[in-house]
């Protein structure tokens, strides 16, 4: 591009931006600036009480972890205590009501569907 080339492109080029200045006024454009800033300022208070409530949070899980996990244990275990219990408490009622037929009432003995939730699949 030529000397001449250049010069008339910048002169375009501010004359453009002129007449882009006149389309909106300053007073808008300071208010938009201001609530840019007042914006940005929120966006960062924001930022930093999620960061810390990150941290705490954890925190907290990094005492309890243990817990959890021991309690989780317990529960499996006493979950496998009661399907052990309850499969020796129906294998004994079979063979009461082999050996005594008139022990139990006949709708004792109705199959009963197992209703309780299982616990190790997710709903």
């Amino acid at each position: 591009m030529s000397e001449k080339e250049s010069e008339t492109a910048k002169l375009g080029s501010e004359e453009i931006s002129r007449e882009f200045k006149t389309l909106v006024s300053s007073d808008d454009l300071h208010a938009l600036n201001h609530m840019q800033h007042t914006i940005l300022g929120r966006l960062q208070d924001s930022n930093a009480v999620l960061t810390h409530f990150n941290d705490f949070s954890q925190n907290c899980f990094g005492e309890i972890c243990g817990d959890m996990a021991r309690n989780t244990r317990i529960l499996k275990s006493v979950k496998s205590d009661l399907d052990y219990i309850f499969q020796k408490l129906r294998s004994m009622k079979s063979k009461i009501k082999t050996t005594y037929p008139d022990a139990f009432p006949e709708d004792s003995m109705s199959e009963v569907i197992d209703t309780r939730p299982d616990l190790e699949m997710p709903k």
